[in-house]
């Protein structure tokens, strides 16, 4: 495998561990505040940060040394959302996300991983535009602000600074619903640059 796309595995394998760590202070009956929830809470945080970190460098690898390819192309987007889609799971499954949030961008994200895979039987090979790259900013920024709310519970510090938690949780959902609005506006862009092969595939 090319150093790039190994980059590009490290966010999927990343992704079942991360999930893990998320809900290993409840599986271990950890409870809010004691030292073992807040270090779980915070390890997350730079653990994302650093798995993140592997979308700049296998772009930049893959540029920098010929190894930009085709698979590499579908590969590098379908971790991001294989990522992404399993921190909003956690989301989700601890009420931080609204679950129809998280549908309307599920239905988003599988709907363009159709487009995809007809896009490559056709041998077209769809990268990432410039509206998907910020789509997957704002993912990325929406995990960030949760991970930080769940620091906050779970260290008790939002207690203790008296932090309104209702507020958080709105916070929180404005940056979902903006990962939903940027979504669907890049899904739009991609159907008008390869809706025709859809077309094509359909007749």
């Amino acid at each position: 495998m090319k150093t790039s796309n190994k980059f590009t595995l490290a966010r999927i394998i990343a992704a079942p561990i991360l999930f893990v760590l998320y809900f290993l202070p409840r599986w271990l009956g950890l409870l809010d505040g004691s030292v073992g929830a807040w270090i779980l809470s915070a390890a997350i945080i730079p653990i994302l940060a650093a798995v993140e970190l592997t979308d700049y460098f296998d772009g930049h690898y893959a540029r920098t040394h010929g190894e930009v390819s085709d698979f590499g192309k579908m590969f590098d987007p379908f971790a991001d959302v294989f990522l992404h889609l399993s921190m909003f799971t956690c989301f989700v499954f601890s009420g931080f996300m609204h679950p129809v949030l998280f549908v309307l961008i599920l239905y988003r994200e599988f709907s363009q991983n159709f487009l995809r895979m007809v896009a490559a039987k056709s041998g077209t090979a769809i990268a990432a535009k410039k509206g998907g790259k910020l789509k997957t900013v704002f993912y990325i920024t929406a995990c960030f602000v949760v991970l930080v709310q769940n620091f906050l519970l779970r260290s008790n510090l939002a207690a203790v600074w008296g932090t309104d938690v209702t507020a958080m949780n709105i916070a929180g959902n404005v940056v979902f619903a903006l990962c939903v609005i940027l979504s669907y506006a890049s899904f739009a862009d991609y159907l008008k640059s390869f809706g025709g092969v859809l077309k094509d595939a359909a007749n």
